[in-house]
């Protein structure tokens, strides 16, 4: 086997560590991995506030006003944030537009955003 084609079968069979990514490869998928993990928090977290919203409407002065229930105006919300996060990622990441680090800061921002979108939606729900 020729030797460069076993060290690129040696680098591939090695598990991906995102605390010291080797190339920029593994940069972008450690970056899109920390972007999946981060909506999986996000999901888990959406629940629990969805549940609360759903409560607080249910227990809340029907009929005092004529505005929209607390869970319409939160998925409201959650589509509009959505929307902004990507687009304003998308932005971010023409820092290196059409270069191989452009996903890398994209994902980056977008799990960023994300966390950041967890703990405000957590601000929601009374301690």
């Amino acid at each position: 086997m020729i030797p460069a084609l076993q060290a690129l079968l040696l680098l591939a069979a090695q598990p991906l560590d995102c605390e010291d990514p080797r190339n920029q490869a593994e940069m972008n998928e450690c970056a899109a991995l920390a972007f999946q993990d981060a909506d999986v928090a996000l999901n888990e977290t959406w629940a629990d506030v969805l549940a609360h919203v759903r409560a607080a409407d249910r227990e809340g002065a029907p009929g005092f006003d004529d505005r929209p229930d607390g869970e319409t105006m939160l998925r409201r919300a959650q589509r509009a944030w959505v929307t902004f996060r990507d687009a304003h990622c998308t932005v971010a990441g023409y820092e290196a537009r059409g270069g191989t680090m452009e996903s890398m800061v994209y994902d980056g921002c977008r799990a960023q955003a994300t966390r950041e979108r967890i703990e405000q939606l957590r601000g929601l729900i009374p301690e």
